[in-house]
């Protein structure tokens, strides 16, 4: 039997329907076929409508009809809180399927569909202002969000903030956020931006939402201004990790004496723990606080990756909180040497594994997996013994670029190609780390490599396979590259 669909048509027939009927009164012999009115209060703009394609599409209209309320009995309904633009469109999607977003009607499409239970719709709206977040309306979507349960969406918005933290705080939007979502922001994990830079965002926060105007930016505050600043702040300023601040930022905070007594109290002994450097009384002072402010914020160890955002792709890209958690520094070619002996001796047979090379022409790239490069030959794909090397199979594995001034690309994450997952690590014991079939691998010295990137793992757009522009992609050149550093990281 052969079943035969034109879901096009039948989309294009039900829209016509809806539309030829609102656009032209005259006809009156199909106006008989319409049996239920919604009439917009703002400008009385009405629409006819179908009960049955009203109901079977959204819960309250379901529920409505259900239950013979008033609406139901007069065939009619007045929609107090949307435009006739924003109803002409929820209505052409209930009857086609179809709707067309922009910037200035996701909003109101997502509020429509959230209170009348359009839950499709909810969905649809959401992912297309997730995809376009900005931060200048990033704060209005967080509020939203958070009064609507759309918890998704919420999630979303605080994870933006996050990531672009260090660029947010330099906006106007960023002292609109309310203290709650920034308790919720502070206390995440999240590297956001070194420890005093957000100490200073919250004093620049506190002295917006406590009206207190400044000139300059040192001025001094009058006793009364410095109260009310502290009575603003003193709930967020337990937030921050002061264990992260040096000895001249906790000088310069400790002075400014904005923080609670009990508080300062605590970074003054650090303080003069710091100043006499003493590392095992820090450690010791630590162990015995169980304050936030003394857990340290997630720092990544790598001195390859500098940048904030570039650590939050990984983390982004790896997309597992918990793996970070754990995450380990096992390998750094300049401090255990340039030697693939020492490389397997530290980073075999480790499971979750993470590689950043950065060339001496200042290219950063690497690899990510999950199996990791193990010596049991039972977890290989297939063994080549005349290479002696084994292949390992891992969908989860991918490549990545975070810096490529040749090609002047932003950082891009290459996932491996659906087929050749079995070929995703090659495990070479006399070389350096190796994915894919050659995508790219480090010479037994460590201090060159090769790289045929395409093989196994997807390429940029517009980039084939086998070109010098794919072979140069990651590195600059197919062999000519020299490792400046090589960082391992298990987890």
């Amino acid at each position: 039997m052969e079943t035969y669909s034109n879901l096009e048509k039948l989309s294009n027939d039900l829209k016509n329907l809806f539309q030829n009927q609102n656009q032209n009164e005259n006809e009156k012999e199909e106006e008989s076929y319409f049996d239920f009115e919604i009439i917009c209060e703002q400008n009385k703009i009405s629409f006819k409508t179908h009960k049955s394609i009203l109901s079977s599409r959204s819960q309250y209209f379901k529920y409505l009809f259900k239950s013979k309320m008033k609406e139901y009995q007069e065939n009619k309904m007045i929609l107090k809180d949307f435009s006739s633009s924003i109803l002409s469109s929820i209505l052409n999607y209930l009857y086609s399927g179809k709707i067309e977003f922009n910037s200035e009607n996701a909003i109101q499409i997502l509020l429509f569909s959230s209170k009348y239970l359009i839950d499709e719709l909810i969905e649809t709206s959401s992912d297309f202002i997730k995809n376009n977040f900005q931060f200048e309306n990033i704060v209005d979507i967080l509020k939203l969000s958070e009064s609507m349960n759309l918890n998704q969406l919420l999630d979303s918005s605080y994870r933006f903030i996050s990531e672009n933290f260090e660029k947010f705080i330099k906006t106007p939007f960023f002292l609109e956020l309310e203290e709650n979502h920034l308790n919720s922001i502070l206390s995440s994990n999240y590297n956001l931006t070194n420890e005093f830079g957000i100490f200073q965002s919250i004093i620049k926060w506190g002295k917006h939402k406590s009206n207190i105007n400044q000139k300059k930016e040192n001025e001094k505050l009058e006793k009364e201004e410095k109260e009310k600043l502290q009575d603003q702040i003193s709930n967020i300023i337990q937030k921050i990790r002061f264990i992260d601040f040096s000895k001249k930022e906790l000088e310069k905070i400790l002075k400014e004496d904005l923080i609670p007594n009990q508080i300062s109290r605590k970074l003054m002994k650090l303080l003069a723990l710091k100043t006499k450097k003493d590392k095992k009384g820090i450690k010791k002072f630590i162990k015995k606080q169980h304050s936030f402010i003394f857990k340290s914020r997630f720092h990544f160890e790598s001195k390859i990756i500098k940048k904030v955002e570039h650590f939050n792709k990984l983390k982004k890209w790896i997309n597992d909180d918990s793996i970070f958690s754990d995450m380990e520094l096992g390998f750094s070619a300049k401090e255990d040497g340039f030697d693939c002996e020492n490389w397997h001796d530290i980073c075999d047979d480790k499971g979750k594994t993470l590689v950043i090379i950065k060339t001496k022409d200042n290219f950063i790239f690497g690899g990510f997996t999950k199996v990791g490069f193990t010596t049991d030959k039972s977890k290989w794909n297939y063994e080549d013994e005349k290479s002696n090397c084994g292949f390992i199979f891992d969908r989860d594995a991918f490549l990545f670029s975070l810096r490529n001034d040749k090609n002047n690309r932003k950082s891009e994450k290459f996932p491996i190609k659906k087929y050749p997952q079995n070929l995703a690590i090659t495990y070479y014991p006399n070389s350096g780390p190796n994915f894919g079939d050659g995508d790219f691998g480090l010479n037994p010295n460590l201090k060159s490599g090769y790289s045929n990137f395409g093989r196994t793992y997807n390429l940029p757009n517009g980039i084939k396979h086998d070109t010098i522009e794919a072979n140069s992609y990651l590195a600059g050149s197919y062999d000519q590259w020299e490792v400046d550093e090589l960082e391992t990281f298990f987890f």
